[in-house]
C-alpha cells in the first residue's frame, strides 16, 4: 500500500500502481459501499463502511505528493468573512500610525511612532512588508469597509426621496461622496499617498483596491446587472473617483463643495453616456434585424 505522505511516483508502473490504489480505496469506502454486502468466510454479511470515512486524493501544489482534498473557500452569507489583509500586530500598528498621519504623513516616522504606542519595539515595523505603503492601504481597506455600515444609515429601509425609492445612481452618488468624505482627515497628505500608489511595486495592490471599491459601492447600492455593463459600470466608476480624489486635494472650498459638484458631473455625464451607447445598439440590433427578415421574406436563406 502506498501512503499519503510518499513522493511523488517517479517511474510509469509506480504512477499506475497509485492509480489501481487510489481505485480500491475509493470503491471500498465510496458511495457504493453503502448498497454493497460483501460476505465473509463465515458467511455473515459485512456491514457497509460510513460514507464520510472516504478519503478523497489530490496532488499538493508543489507535486511534492498526494495530500487530503482541500476545498477553496468561496463567499456565502451563510459562512463566516474570510480573514482581514491584517494580522492582529499589524492591525495594532497600522492604527496607532494611522493617528500620527496628519502630522507625520504616511512615512516610516509614523510607523515606529505607532509601534512605540501599540507597546511594540521599533523594528516591529518590520512585519509591515510594504513599509509606509502598508499605511495607505490600511486606510483604504478601513474606509471601504465602513461603507457597509454608512448604508443603513444614508438608507434606512423605507426611504425616498419625492416620494420615489432611491434610486440606484442616487445610492451611487452618495456612497461614494461618503467614500470621498473619509479623506478630510488626512487630505493635506494624500497627494503624497497618491504619489507612492503610482509607483510601479504598488500599482498592482492600488489598481485592486479601487476595483473592490468600485465594486463595493455599486453592490451597496443595490446594482443587479449581470450583463456587460457590470464591467463597463466598474470600471467608469473607478475612473470618476480615481478623478474626484485627484480634485479633492486641491479643493478650497468650504464642506469640500466643488469636489462634490464635481463628482455629479461626472455621474451625470457617465449616466448619459452610457444611456445613449444603449440607445445606439438598441438601434443597430432593430435595423439588423429588420433587415435580414426583410432579406428572409425575398426567399434569402439567412
Amino acid at each position: 500500500m502506498l501512503p499519503l505522505s510518499s513522493p511523488y511516483p517517479a517511474t510509469a508502473a509506480a504512477r499506475r500502481t497509485l492509480v489501481h490504489h487510489s481505485i480500491s480505496l475509493l470503491q471500498s469506502t465510496g458511495p457504493f459501499a453503502a448498497t454493497r454486502s460483501l460476505s465473509s468466510s463465515a458467511g455473515a454479511p459485512r456491514p457497509p463502511r460510513p460514507l464520510l470515512s472516504r478519503a478523497r486524493l489530490c496532488w499538493t501544489a508543489n507535486g511534492s505528493g498526494p495530500a487530503h482534498h482541500r476545498f477553496r473557500a468561496y463567499h456565502s452569507y451563510d459562512h463566516p468573512a474570510p480573514a482581514g489583509p491584517f494580522n492582529e500586530a499589524e492591525e495594532a500598528i497600522l492604527a496607532a500610525a494611522y493617528r500620527q498621519v496628519p502630522e507625520h504623513g504616511f512615512s516610516p516616522e509614523a510607523l515606529a511612532i505607532g509601534a512605540r504606542e501599540a507597546g511594540y519595539l521599533d523594528i516591529s515595523t518590520n512585519l509591515l512588508a510594504d513599509g509606509p505603503f502598508s499605511l495607505i492601504r490600511w486606510h483604504l481597506v478601513k474606509q471601504r469597509e465602513a461603507l457597509a455600515a454608512r448604508k443603513t444609515v444614508l438608507f434606512p429601509d423605507g426611504a425616498t426621496i419625492d416620494n420615489k425609492p432611491v434610486s440606484v445612481s442616487a445610492k451611487v452618488e452618495a456612497l461614494t461622496w461618503e467614500r470621498l468624505l473619509g479623506n478630510v482627515d488626512i487630505v493635506g497628505r494624500w497627494q503624497e499617498a497618491l504619489a507612492m500608489m503610482a509607483q510601479p511595486s504598488c500599482v498592482p495592490a492600488s489598481l485592486k483596491e479601487l476595483a473592490t471599491l468600485a465594486d463595493e459601492i455599486l453592490f451597496l447600492a443595490g446594482d443587479v446587472a449581470v450583463d456587460s455593463t457590470w464591467y463597463t459600470k466598474r470600471a467608469s466608476l473607478s475612473a470618476i473617483y480615481v478623478g474626484a480624489d485627484l480634485f479633492m486635494t486641491t479643493d478650497q472650498s468650504p464642506g469640500f463643495q466643488h469636489t462634490h459638484m464635481f463628482l455629479r458631473r461626472r455621474l451625470t455625464e457617465a449616466t448619459d453616456v452610457g444611456n445613449a451607447a444603449g440607445s445606439v445598439r438598441e438601434w443597430i440590433s432593430f435595423t439588423a434585424s429588420a433587415g435580414i427578415n426583410m432579406l428572409r421574406s425575398k426567399g434569402m436563406r439567412i
